[in-house]
């Protein structure tokens, strides 16, 4: 199978738009004259994450598929120690995008691009 299916093209392109739109809205948060914040350093390299995943993921490789799921799973714990909507939505996305990435065609379409 060498198309790509139309969860995948949906999913990484969300992906690298939240990453980007992430970042985006951390970057005022960088500042001279506020001392160094690692949070914001950690919180901008999860969105790093995001972007990168999710171009992978556009470009077939199978390896992405499974880092958006262990992104996603990361956002679930820390979901829990908010509040309980925050972590039930984050677990209704994992769980859809799970769905999504790992049917029979599209697990096809990624064993066709070990290579890429």
């Amino acid at each position: 199978m060498s198309k790509r299916p139309l969860s995948v093209t949906v999913i990484g392109w969300l992906f690298v738009l939240a990453g980007v739109i992430g970042l985006a809205y951390h970057a005022s948060d960088f500042g001279a004259r506020r001392p160094f914040q690692y949070d914001l350093v950690l919180v901008s390299f999860v969105r790093l994450l995001a972007i990168l995943f999710g171009v992978f993921l556009l470009r077939g490789s199978n390896w992405a598929r499974w880092g958006l799921i262990l992104w996603l799973a990361y956002h679930v714990i820390l979901s829990g120690f908010h509040s309980v909507f925050e972590f039930v939505m984050h677990s209704v996305l994992l769980a859809l995008i799970a769905y999504f990435l790992f049917r029979p065609a599209v697990s096809a379409y990624f064993r066709g691009g070990q290579e890429r």
